[in-house]
């Protein structure tokens, strides 16, 4: 039996190469469960590992991909039988380990999820690893007292796939949300997702000299980092938290220790990579809820296995909006 994956390889002069190919099943690595994949997403470690690599990978040849759902075809872990729907998130699949832009997947029981009830595996893949992602933070948020009613809640890059999903939520939730973008192409999906205010990357994206500024955020999803981050820091109302999810703007954090000192700022670090099982479900549970289907739909650029050598690319410029959604068997 044979399927079809997006197989990285590299040269002997150290370039990557994607391409999709037939690989037999004999190639798939160990672990206790196989999965036929039907849906996978495009994220930014995505775009990493379908072209340099980014640091991410270990070993060539490489299937991309950091998340996937599907059907389970085999299984040698009692939890899961054949014909149970599931999904991953995380666990360093599709970067140390191959991951989801396959039609067919060998991985470890402990890191599947089953499918929510009320969500079929594309609309799992439409959330994916960003939505997950999303959910956590505001969970977060809510774990450190945000509440609705309590001011507008900053969502930073907002039409990427973190921020659409943020945006959805919240304003769900009964939040007044303010998405920050740099295209202005965006605003109308921004504002159908739920934004009720659009703030121009320009305007917050690079650092004042003064450490405190006017409180303006009750909360805030930041996918961006860097001199945005420092800027936002310091926008904070009192005892307000930052959901710290990405590093689009850079790694570096330009701020000082004033906002945490004088107005008791939290900057909460999302990880979403190595989330135990019960929050995951938590997670999961509260998408199924509190992410509404149509808005999610509104979000979806559908794809294939040929598509992603150039979506790798173009994630990687900071040119998709919303969600891709890689049909692996179209």
């Amino acid at each position: 039996m044979t399927f079809k994956a997006l197989l990285v390889e590299k040269d002997d002069a150290g370039k990557t190469h994607a391409a999709v190919q037939e690989l037999g099943e004999d190639r798939l690595p160990p672990g206790e469960v196989t999965v036929a994949v039907e849906y996978s997403t495009v994220n930014y470690k995505d775009g990493l590992c379908i072209g340099p690599g980014g640091g991410l990978v270990r070993n060539y040849p490489h299937v991309p991909g950091i998340d996937f759902a599907g059907t389970v075809e085999a299984s040698d872990d009692a939890r899961y039988a054949p014909g149970d729907k599931v999904v991953l998130t995380g666990w360093r699949v599709g970067e140390a380990h191959w991951g989801g832009y396959t039609q067919k997947a060998r991985v470890k029981a402990d890191w599947l999820v089953p499918l929510p009830e009320g969500l079929t595996t594309r609309q799992a893949m439409a959330v994916g690893t960003a939505g997950f992602t999303a959910m956590l933070a505001v969970m977060a948020l809510e774990d450190h007292g945000l509440a609705p009613g309590a001011g507008p809640v900053l969502v930073t890059g907002a039409a990427g796939g973190v921020g659409s999903v943020a945006v959805a939520i919240l304003a769900h939730l009964g939040h007044e949300v303010a998405g920050v973008t740099g295209r202005p192409e965006t605003e109308e999906y921004l504002r159908s997702l739920g934004a009720s205010q659009i703030v121009a990357r320009e305007s917050i994206n690079e650092t004042v000299k003064r450490p405190l500024e006017s409180e303006t955020w009750a909360g805030c999803v930041d996918a961006v980092g860097g001199a945005m981050l420092a800027r936002v820091l310091g926008q904070m109302k009192y005892r307000a938290s930052v959901a710290a999810v990405g590093l689009a703007g850079g790694a570096d954090l330009p701020a000082t220790v004033i906002p945490f000192l004088l107005r008791g700022v939290n900057l909460l670090g999302i990880d979403s990579v190595l989330q135990p099982y019960e929050n995951r479900m938590r997670a999961w549970d509260r998408i199924a809820r509190d992410l509404p289907m149509d808005k999610l739909e509104a979000m979806i650029q559908p794809a294939t296995l040929d598509d992603l050598p150039r979506l790798g690319a173009e994630i990687l410029k900071g040119q998709i909006k919303g969600r891709v959604v890689v049909d692996v068997n179209g």
